[in-house]
C-alpha cells in the first residue's frame, strides 16, 4: 500500500464518521430550522475540517511502507484526531439550542452554555429543568410581578443576563400564544419591505399551499443575525424560520 491508498482509506473512515455526526448534529441537536439560526454551518466547518482534513492529510505525510515507526505514526495521528474530533463535538454539543423562549414579541434562542445549573434546578416543571439532548424546546416566559424580583431582573437584564436565561419564569408556551399572535405582524408586510424578501416569502407561502394571510411574523434573534418567525394563525404555533431581517 502506498501513501495515497493510506490516505484515501484513511479519508474514507473520517467521511463515514462524519456523516454520522452530521446526521446527530443536523436532525437531532440543532434541527430544522434552528441549524442556520444557531450558527450550526460554522461549527460544522469545525468539526469536518479537524475529522476529513487534519487526520488523512497527516496520514499522507507520515506513510511509508516498511517504516519502523509507522504504526507508532498512525497511532499518534489517530489519537490527535480524536482528540480534536471529540474537542470540536463538545463545543458543538455546549452550543446547541435547548430552549426558543417566546418573550414579549419575539423568540430567543437559548443554547446549554446560556444556563447555569443553578436556575434550572429553580425552573417550576421538570421539562425546564434541563437541558435537552433532542433539540430545543419551545416555551414562553412571563416577567415577575413581584418587585423585588422585577429590580434583580432589570439588573440582571443590564449584566446581560435576561429573562429568557431564567428558567423559573417558564411557562408552556400555550399560555403566551395568544399573546404572541396579538404582536405578530401580517406576512405580507414582510414582503413588501423588499423585492428579495417578497420572492423568499412568495416561495414559502407556494411551497405551504395556503393562502399568506393564513400567516404572521415575529422577530427570531439568530446567534450572528436576525431571523423571521412564520406563526400560523390557525393554532398559533411557530412554523419556520426566514432568513429575512424582521425589523
Amino acid at each position: 500500500m502506498n501513501r495515497f491508498q493510506a490516505s484515501a482509506i484513511h479519508l474514507g473512515i473520517s467521511l463515514v464518521v462524519a456523516a454520522l455526526v452530521g446526521c446527530l448534529i443536523y436532525f437531532v441537536w440543532y434541527p430544522h430550522p434552528y441549524f442556520q439560526v444557531a450558527g450550526g454551518s460554522n461549527l460544522m466547518l469545525l468539526i469536518m475540517g479537524v475529522d476529513i482534513v487534519i487526520g488523512p492529510l497527516l496520514t499522507l505525510v507520515v506513510y511509508k511502507a516498511g517504516k519502523k515507526s509507522l504504526r507508532f505514526d498512525l497511532a499518534c495521528i489517530g489519537v490527535m484526531q480524536a482528540a480534536a474530533f471529540v474537542y470540536g463535538l463538545s463545543v458543538i454539543a455546549q452550543a446547541r439550542p435547548v430552549f426558543i423562549v417566546a418573550r414579549l414579541d419575539r423568540f430567543i434562542p437559548v443554547y446549554a452554555n446560556d444556563l447555569d445549573d443553578a436556575d434550572l434546578a429553580q425552573a417550576k416543571q421538570p421539562e425546564f429543568a434541563t437541558r435537552s439532548w433532542t433539540g430545543p424546546r419551545l416555551v414562553g416566559a412571563k416577567s415577575p410581578t413581584d418587585a423585588k424580583e422585577k429590580n434583580s431582573l432589570l439588573f440582571s437584564g443590564l449584566a446581560g443576563k435576561d429573562l429568557e436565561k431564567f428558567p423559573k419564569y417558564y411557562v408552556p408556551y400555550a399560555e403566551v400564544a395568544e399573546a404572541m399572535l396579538a404582536k405578530a405582524r401580517p406576512l405580507v408586510d414582510l414582503a413588501a419591505k423588499s423585492p428579495a424578501d417578497k420572492a423568499l416569502v412568495d416561495r414559502y407561502v407556494a411551497a405551504s399551499g395556503q393562502s399568506i394571510d393564513r400567516f404572521a411574523y415575529l422577530p427570531l434573534h439568530g446567534r450572528t443575525e436576525e431571523y423571521t418567525m412564520v406563526l400560523s394563525r390557525a393554532d398559533k404555533q411557530p412554523l419556520d424560520a426566514l432568513a429575512v431581517d424582521p425589523w
